[in-house]
């Protein structure tokens, strides 16, 4: 218990850190700005208490909005995908989620690509709507959210595949 609070909390610092030091400031044509600080709600242990999630989900988003003067859109957005996170848990690996029995390391490349990719692009989609915040410009929200969600996506896959330890 004590070790895995202390690997958590340390994730959620370097990932704090690397988001507001590096990822913040890459901004390039506009539209392609990486968030990967969502691995850490991404890849959260499934059999923990789902409170929690949300609690840590609102925690680290709302850490990313003091650093960026961003008024609570990356809580917003954090704390959405926390709540769906189930549903799209269920989707992704079917039966190994109705089991218990999923770990990310484990699982097929197909099944953690199409998960990490739905849940990137709604955590996206709501972060540009509540940064824009006008439907005229549902386009705009789409395109940022389509920019954006590829480079999130490459960086959040290529971060697990070299993170990943095959137990």
């Amino acid at each position: 218990m004590n070790s895995t609070f202390t690997r958590h909390s340390i994730q959620f610092i370097l990932l704090v850190l690397f988001q507001v030091i590096l990822f913040n400031h890459i901004n390039f044509l506009g539209y392609i700005n990486p968030y990967i600080y969502i691995i850490f709600i991404l890849f959260f242990p499934i059999k923990s208490n789902q409170a929690l999630l949300m609690c840590l989900s609102f925690l680290i988003g709302i850490t990313i909005d003091m650093f960026s003067d961003s008024g609570g859109i990356h809580a917003g957005a954090s704390v959405c995908i926390a709540f769906v996170r189930p549903i799209f848990l269920k989707f992704s690996f079917g039966t190994m989620y109705e089991h218990n029995n999923v770990k990310f390391n484990n699982t097929e490349f197909g099944a953690k690509l199409i998960y990490i990719a739905l849940l990137t692009v709604l955590h996206h989609v709501v972060l540009f709507y509540l940064e824009i915040f006008s439907i005229s410009k549902i386009l705009l929200v789409f395109q940022k959210t389509l920019f954006s969600g590829i480079f999130t996506i490459l960086m959040i896959t290529l971060i697990s595949i070299i993170f990943s330890r095959k137990t």
